[in-house]
């Protein structure tokens, strides 16, 4: 009998390309992805296990061998292995109380990077973007149009934008036409 426990999906975002002169939207690599649940008495047994530790502040990330944990709450994380390893199976060994959903299938990403990356995303992004407000490695919650996402500044000028598939087209169509905008 088949394996049925793995769906196989094509990135949603496939053969989709765009920017500008200051700007470039790349969907990102299909990576792993665990939304986490756990209490401050687990933050130390599940840091361990996976590798790299959990932020406890807010708008605050954390990165380490191919991983990153983004701080959503005072409970709550998201984690991204971009070379798709076990990120369940290492929860599960922690030995500690937590909850663990593995998202790889919801959720997918956009990159915006380049000098208006910023810009970009402030065409449908209320947020302070300037380095000051949202340095490097600050990452939130929070809206982009009409659509919720989780904005991660991975570099000064490049940007992650994670959203459910079901709006990764609309978010790509208003950060091409913010692209466009920001580089007139």
């Amino acid at each position: 009998m088949a394996d049925m426990s793995v769906a196989d999906r094509k990135t949603v975002l496939a053969g989709f390309h765009g920017g500008s002169a200051k700007v470039r939207l790349t969907p990102a690599l299909p990576a792993t992805r665990v939304s986490l649940r756990a209490g401050a008495d687990a933050v130390a047994g599940l840091s361990k296990t996976l590798g790299l530790k959990l932020p406890t502040k807010p708008k605050t990330s954390a990165s380490a061998k191919g991983r990153t944990a983004f701080w959503i709450g005072p409970d709550e994380w998201f984690l991204i292995d971009e070379k798709g390893d076990a990120l369940m199976a290492d929860c599960a060994t922690s030995g500690v109380v937590h909850s663990a959903a593995d998202i790889s299938h919801r959720n997918t990403a956009i990159i915006v990077s380049g000098p208006a990356a910023a810009d970009t995303l402030n065409a449908a992004c209320p947020l302070d973007l300037s380095l000051a407000a949202f340095p490097v490695g600050a990452v939130t919650r929070t809206v982009f149009g009409k659509i919720e996402i989780i904005l991660y500044r991975a570099e000064e000028e490049t940007f992650r934008v994670e959203c459910w598939r079901s709006f990764a087209e609309y978010a790509f169509g208003m950060l091409a036409e913010g692209a466009e905008d920001a580089s007139l």
